[in-house]
């Protein structure tokens, strides 16, 4: 008798010892990162990281740690699950798709705070040494598009090889865009704003669109691959070198990037308007878009600091008119959507699937 009531208090005893094991561990996951990380655009990340940066020096919480990884890679990363092991923000250079919600929402990603920190523009830059482009749209789709149409208004494969191909008054060089891939927002973003209004001038696009919508889509979204479209990564630091290396090309990046570059490039002119902060803040810069920020409530409470450090981003300091990111080249919301989105942060307000 006494040596079964030895074996039961051993068996409680390892029973007891593995369940607290279990509980440490999770205790241990819970805790095993004390610093913020940020995944997703290239476009909001010097944005972000001036954020993390100002949150840092206050000293209570460590810097949070952000990573370029483009707005579809990032999301990709930020959806893939909740815990430790998974981003706790995604910048993002366009809203969030319903796919991607739908993705988060599988792996367990079922609460999810919008930050809409301002807006940016998609600017047209080349070297300083190269020509002054004025372009339209419709330019521009001609230019990058991978079909266009023949002469008998039948698609064929884009022949022009010079900018002056397509319109005389437009400069005799080599059409050479570096831009950026199909993982980014930026891309996305210019496609709809570029491509698709553009292809919308041409009248036979505008006929295909009205007989078949889904041939129309997939004609603007499609980018020609022959070399005058360069595919040149996450890093638009790295564009703007090569456009200095090569004053004929012209490169596709956000308005902050040409404002911390402006001693070496220039902005093109589209539909008669420079890309300027004024012009992109009052909408006369016809290629401009909201950026975001997209944080995990999850999250909060568990990973050190990231309630703190989305009342940062959204206070009047970092995102208002005289703030320190528009410093940054950041163009600030206006004054009622400022307010709305700071008290959001606030009260981490969550959001519903978008519509598409």
């Amino acid at each position: 008798m006494k040596e079964r009531r030895v074996k039961l208090f051993t068996m409680s005893s390892t029973i007891a010892l593995a369940f607290a094991g279990v509980l440490a561990a999770g205790a241990a996951s819970a805790q095993s990162r004390d610093q913020i990380r940020i995944v997703g655009s290239s476009t909001v990340y010097p944005f972000t990281t001036a954020a993390a940066e100002q949150f840092g020096k206050a000293g209570q919480f460590k810097t949070p740690v952000v990573e370029s990884t483009g707005t579809g890679g990032g999301f990709k990363l930020f959806c893939a699950g909740v815990g430790a092991g998974h981003p706790d923000a995604v910048n993002a250079s366009r809203a969030i798709k319903k796919s991607e919600f739908d993705d988060c929402n599988k792996n367990g990603v079922s609460e999810i705070i919008e930050l809409k920190v301002g807006f940016d523009g998609i600017v047209l830059a080349n070297s300083k040494k190269g020509p002054d482009f004025k372009l339209t749209r419709q330019q521009l789709f001609l230019a990058l598009a991978k079909e266009v149409p023949g002469a008998d208004g039948k698609l064929v494969a884009n022949p022009y090889k010079s900018w002056n191909d397509i319109d005389p008054s437009l400069p005799a060089e080599k059409i050479e865009v570096l831009g950026p891939p199909p993982t980014s927002g930026t891309r996305d973003a210019f496609l709809e704003l570029v491509m698709e209004k553009g292809a919308e001038k041409v009248e036979s696009f505008a006929a295909l669109k009205k007989s078949d919508k889904k041939a129309f889509d997939t004609a603007w979204k499609t980018v020609r691959e022959d070399g005058a479209y360069i595919d040149a990564g996450e890093n638009d630091n790295l564009i703007v070198q090569k456009l200095e290396a090569n004053p004929k090309a012209v490169g596709i990046f956000g308005y902050s990037f040409l404002e911390e570059n402006a001693s070496q490039i220039k902005g093109a002119n589209i539909e008669g308007k420079a890309p300027t902060f004024e012009a992109i803040a009052d909408g006369s810069y016809k290629v401009s878009r909201p950026l975001f920020v997209y944080f995990k409530k999850q999250h909060v409470g568990v990973i050190p600091g990231l309630k703190e450090f989305l009342a940062e981003y959204a206070s009047d300091k970092a995102m208002g008119e005289e703030g320190y990111l528009s410093e940054k080249g950041l163009v600030p919301l206006p004054e009622a959507q400022a307010h709305e989105a700071e008290d959001a942060a606030k009260k981490l307000v969550t959001i519903s699937a978008p519509a598409s």
